[in-house]
């Protein structure tokens, strides 16, 4: 409830000199620093109407664990169908909204609307390969942590499960054409986990973050089968290069590769396109800027004799 309904306001507009501040934010958003798109006020994409897709997708590819605990084998498909048809409108909407600022700006609207369609429908047709990868880091998780009791338990209590399932889901529009979609999803992710992940950054099946809270997995990462990330790791960047202006130069391959079967414990920093050699390990807190070879065992005592 707004504060409004708990107050009488004391000063009038004019007494606020309102109208002189309208004005000037007016001309600070018109003139000074005039930032319209495509012409007229921004349609954006709606952070709540996405946290509604997120929901019924996660719904529709574990329906009972994210929908209705009282579905059974009559009226799970109906459930699931229903789910879908509603979010995947919805979700044809906030794709529409994120093509308005990757499309040229002369595009026509019906164009745009096709195209949001269009992306949706193919967005659909991948989900049941999503599921199929998100039932491997889920079992990833249920088999590489001892407290985990049950399958279920990982789905409920997990907040890598959520992350990594928000993730594939943006990882899948961004491929797709909706960079803003995609990065309002992850942010999502990142405010109800603690979990960073850039949609763009590539990650293979049976992926398990355990605990989670402060991973960061940047852009351009690419992680391998079988990776197991403990809370606090960094897959970042070394440096930022900049143009001859001292613009930054975007899209470099500045992030690490991970290949398959690589444990990386709490704290580690891994930064710039190194890679990790298949079967490595990483210790806790280790400080990493340099590629090393397929089964290494990296500890802060070997770092500090570098």
């Amino acid at each position: 409830m707004s504060i409004r309904h708990f107050f009488e306001p004391l000063m009038d507009s004019s007494t606020l000199g309102l109208d002189a501040v309208v004005s000037g934010l007016r001309t600070s958003r018109e003139i000074t620093n005039k930032i319209r798109h495509r012409g007229h006020i921004r349609e954006l994409p709606s952070r709540e109407a996405l946290a509604e897709v997120l929901q019924g997708l996660s719904a529709a590819l574990f329906p009972t664990h994210y929908g209705r605990t009282d579905l059974n084998d009559e009226t799970i498909d109906y459930f699931v169908g229903n789910t879908l048809s509603f979010t995947l409108n919805v979700l044809s909407e906030q794709v529409r909204r994120g093509l308005l600022f990757v499309l040229e700006e002369n595009t026509p609207d019906a164009d745009i609307s096709s195209k949001a369609i269009d992306i949706t429908r193919q967005f659909a047709a991948r989900l049941p390969a999503i599921r199929d990868v998100l039932a491997s880091d889920i079992q990833a998780a249920f088999h590489g942590d001892p407290a985990a009791t049950s399958v279920s338990e990982i789905l409920l209590c997990y907040p890598g499960t959520t992350a990594i399932i928000y993730h594939r889901l943006a990882h899948a529009l961004h491929t797709l054409g909706t960079p803003l979609l995609a990065r309002l999803i992850a942010d999502i992710a990142h405010s109800v986990t603690g979990i960073d992940i850039h949609p763009a950054a590539q990650i293979g099946g049976s992926f398990f973050i355990d605990h989670g809270t402060g991973v960061v997995i940047g852009e351009t990462t690419i992680i391998g089968h079988r990776v197991r990330l403990y809370q606090a790791v960094t897959l970042g960047a070394k440096r930022f290069p900049t143009d001859d202006n001292g613009v930054l130069i975007k899209g470099n391959q500045r992030h690490p590769i991970v290949e398959d079967d690589v444990v990386i414990y709490a704290g580690a920093t891994i930064l710039g396109r190194v890679t990790i050699g298949q079967g490595s390990t990483i210790g806790g807190n280790v400080w990493l800027t340099r590629s090393v070879p397929p089964g290494s065992n990296i500890s802060q005592a070997q770092m500090r004799n570098d």
